[in-house]
């Protein structure tokens, strides 16, 4: 709630009158006793001697003791009605001579007194003073009093007088007359509070009123507060301020209806599927718009759609004339011919389109025309285009409408080039969602989705088909001699010896690497070899000239598997294909293999050892936890990393994950496994003290299944293991189907404190994916392009690009396959911060710290 700033001053008045009131009252109080103490003290202390006077005179005479008594009696008499108490005791050697009198009970005071102590005469206890006057015996009294010494105490007169009546009656005299004069302090607070604020309030409403009659941007401009005076300085100078601001607004003010067609602009600006259908109509609605705050006459755009070809929209307000036409058509020439873009591009039509067909363009003054122009160039995917945008020149020149027309032409821009952009991606996408980038054959989720739709319409009708597994021999070699490009090479030119000689019914595919696939439906033994030869003899002919200008041969092993025949399911059919692929490998490459049933026995036997293997290694907790160093490339980083590793241990064997991996995944018992050797792992960091960093490497199918993340923060918490040091593994061993909920699942273990790293960066597409989608600490750079680096100039400069990458996101790169010495000291030149590797330290039940 707002505050007056006239009621706050009024407010601060009352304060401090209702303040200074009380201030008054206490020390009135105050005052008035002090006053009146001292008063009375005076007059005790003259009663006392008055008294003592009166008795001096009597006792000069000599007294009997019953004059004492009326004289006594009298001192009561006459002072009954007053607030005063008068008593007089005698001391002791007084009365072993004349005996002894009524008199009040003597307190310790009047003891001390009456023994002759010095002790203070004057009492002030509760409003009541009290005074002791002693009777000291000179050698007057000896005559009397014989058995006294001079200087003796004969006796003591006690005056009191109680004050509290008077206090009392005071203190409501007091608030009677404050009572009565307090309005005389609000009133006073109320004048000199309004005094203080006139001058103030009064041009402060002059100040509102001036700005609430700001209607326009003229009314700004014109106005004026340097007549206003606040009355104070530090005011006037806020004043000063608001009259400099002021001024300067007025060179960039922008008016209420350009500001809204702005809004306006950017409302529209959101980019829907009716938008992508027809985007001209959008264009079209963009035109009647701006008519409506500056006189336009067309948008153009100039895109380009091929390789040589562009297309070239002109879109006007109404229906313009011929010459009109011809004008715009000449302007669109010499732009096409003066931007490099378009250079050797002569295949264009430019299209008229009007937006307002009932309008017609009559008046156009071709000398104050004006053109803007905005250019839009993507190298991914390949698009660029020109947008532009003719009006009288009165407008283009007024610079607060040249950022509105800027405004425009970069909406345009970046309309017509998204669209054109999510045309083309839509295209690419629907094309490699199937299709592999290298050879253009269909990829391995394709692969998958056909085996699964043969076997049901084989089972359907009644047929055979046969699956048939192609691995090229000595690629890696090839690869690792030649390089990558000429690998590259190799791959496609047996894609396309694959697809010329199969049959036209054949569905070939790129299963990864240097393995392809091919299914032939309603196809026997006898028709897989016929294929499979015909296959092998063209490839075995075929030469290619290596890049030092040798010839290089080509070889491949394949494997069949033929449904119903061999067996009925999917994954079966592609593990004894795969297994009769790798016989030939072993039998000496160049050949085909067709399983016999001792095969098929053998093969599916080995698979079920295998699972027992897993089954019985869970069962008697053999799954073991092993170490690798990871070693920090600069001598200023002594951080200490290690990745975990899965190892069984079985009759005096130690059987590596690659053996047993594919099969766990398969048979569902990969996150039991992964959460054993997790709680083994953290064991070991407590037992050990390892302060180190640890990276636990995961495949993300395994990351996103059940609660297995809630698990392992189980093991976090039981362990009291530090989140900041545990590294998740992201693979691509499997394909991951839903991409969404993993990239949201990584997010939130990301904000729960655990930290990420990308395995065998490089080795796909999806790998850039991961790093532009998920938050990324540390990249671990492909160990295929680490193991060449120093020979093949190529790894080096795909590790170089790496590393570029990986600084400019901030993110820490390892590389994998660091086999010696020389490897590590080209990585140190490149700056990879981490190496692992046989070089650097092999896998062992131990933390390995570097010195």
């Amino acid at each position: 709630m707002q505050k007056s700033f006239k009621n706050y001053i009024f407010s601060r008045h009352i304060i401090l009158a209702t303040l200074i009131f009380f201030v008054c009252f206490i020390f009135s109080t105050y005052l008035h006793t002090t006053i009146t103490k001292q008063e009375s003290l005076s007059h005790s202390k003259a009663i006392s001697d008055q008294i003592f006077s009166s008795m001096y005179q009597v006792m000069k005479k000599g007294w009997s003791k019953e004059d004492v008594e009326l004289f006594t009696n009298s001192l009561k008499d006459n002072f009954e009605d007053s607030n005063y108490e008068i008593n007089i005791y005698r001391a002791d050697i007084v009365n072993e001579l004349f005996g002894k009198i009524k008199e009040k009970e003597k307190d310790t005071t009047l003891v001390d007194v009456l023994n002759g102590k010095q002790i203070p005469l004057e009492n002030f206890d509760n409003n009541i003073i009290r005074r002791l006057n002693p009777l000291i015996a000179t050698n007057e009294c000896k005559s009397c009093h014989t058995n006294a010494n001079v200087g003796d105490v004969l006796g003591v007169i006690e005056v009191k007088q109680d004050l509290n009546s008077v206090f009392t009656q005071s203190f409501y005299q007091f608030i009677a007359f404050f009572i009565i004069i307090i309005p005389l302090f609000y009133i006073i607070a109320f004048i000199s509070s309004r005094y203080t604020t006139r001058k103030i309030t009064q041009n402060l409403d002059l100040f509102n009123n001036k700005v609430e009659n700001i209607n326009s941007i003229q009314d700004f401009k014109e106005f004026d507060s340097k007549n206003i005076d606040l009355y104070f300085g530090e005011f006037n100078k806020i004043l000063k301020n608001v009259d400099f601001m002021a001024e300067r607004l007025k060179n960039v003010a922008v008016d209420k209806e350009l500001l809204e067609f702005e809004i306006k602009l950017l409302d529209k600006f959101i980019i829907t599927s009716d938008v992508v259908k027809d985007w001209k109509e959008y264009i079209c609605d963009l035109l009647i718009e701006i008519n409506k705050i500056m006189e336009t006459y067309t948008l153009m755009t100039i895109f380009r759609v091929g390789e040589d070809q562009f297309e070239v929209d002109i879109f006007w307000l109404g229906m313009p004339k011929e010459n009109q036409k011809e004008l715009f058509n000449n302007y669109i020439s010499k732009i096409v011919k003066e931007a490099e873009y378009f250079e050797g591009m002569t295949d264009f039509t430019i299209k008229h389109i009007v937006a307002d067909k009932n309008r017609c363009i009559n008046k156009m003054d071709e000398n104050a025309l004006e053109y803007r122009t905005k250019s839009l160039f993507l190298d991914s995917p390949k698009i660029g285009g020109i947008v532009g945008i003719g009006l009288q020149s009165v407008f283009s020149n007024d610079p607060v409408r040249y950022i509105v027309i800027d405004s425009i032409l970069t909406t345009m821009a970046n309309l017509v080039g998204s669209v054109k952009a999510i045309h083309k991606y839509t295209q690419d996408l629907e094309y490699y969602a199937a299709r592999d980038p290298l050879t253009d054959l269909f990829n391995q989720r394709v692969f998958n989705d056909m085996m699964a739709y043969e076997i049901k319409r084989a089972k359907k009708h009644k047929y055979s088909f046969a699956l048939m597994i192609i691995d090229c021999d000595n690629f890696k070699l090839i690869n690792d001699n030649f390089g990558h490009a000429f690998g590259d090479k190799f791959l496609q030119t047996i894609a396309n010896i694959l697809n010329e000689e199969k049959r036209p019914e054949d569905i070939v595919a790129r299963y990864g690497g240097d393995e392809f696939t091919i299914i032939l439906p309603e196809c026997d033994e006898n028709g897989t070899l016929a294929v499979a030869n015909r296959i092998l003899k063209k490839i075995s002919s075929t030469k290619l000239i290596a890049p030092d200008d040798s010839k290089i041969g080509i070889t491949i092993s394949i494997g069949v598997c033929v449904y119903p025949i061999h067996s009925l399911s999917q994954k079966d059919m592609f593990i004894i294909a795969d297994s009769m692929m790798y016989q030939v490998k072993e039998e000496g490459k160049n050949s085909i293999k067709i399983p016999n049933h001792m095969d098929v026995s053998s093969i599916l036997k080995q698979k079920q050892e295998k699972s027992s293997l897993l089954i019985k290694a869970i069962e008697n907790d053999q799954i073991e936890a092993y170490f690798q160093p990871i070693q920090p490339l600069s001598n200023n980083n002594k951080l200490v990393i290690h990745e975990l590793l899965m190892r069984i241990h079985q009759d005096d064997r130690v059987v590596s994950a690659y053996e047993f991996i594919e099969i766990a995944e398969a048979r569902g018992l990969i996150n039991t496994m992964d959460l054993m050797v997790i709680e083994k792992a953290f064991k070991k960091i407590q037992e050990s003290s390892y302060e180190g960093i640890l990276f636990i490497n995961l495949s993300p199918k395994s990351l996103i299944m059940g609660d297995f993340i809630n698990k392992v923060n189980k093991l976090i918490d039981k362990y009291k293991i530090e989140k900041e040091k545990i590294v998740f593994e992201i693979t691509e061993r499997e394909t991951v189907k839903n991409f969404s909920l993993l990239e949201k699942f990584v997010h939130t273990l990301k904000s729960e404190g655990y930290k990420f790293a990308i395995d065998d960066f490089g080795s796909g597409f999806s790998s850039f994916h991961y790093i532009k989608k998920f938050p990324i600490d540390y990249i671990k750079i492909d160990g295929d392009f680490i193991i060449n680096i120093n020979k093949d100039e190529k790894d080096k400069a795909f590790v170089n690009s790496i590393i570029t990458l990986a600084k400019e996101l901030e993110v820490q790169t390892i590389a994998e396959f660091v086999e010696n010495e020389e490897i590590e000291k080209v990585l140190q030149k490149l700056e990879v911060d981490y190496a692992q590797g046989y070089h650097v330290g092999k896998p062992s039940q131990k933390f390995v710290c570097f010195k």
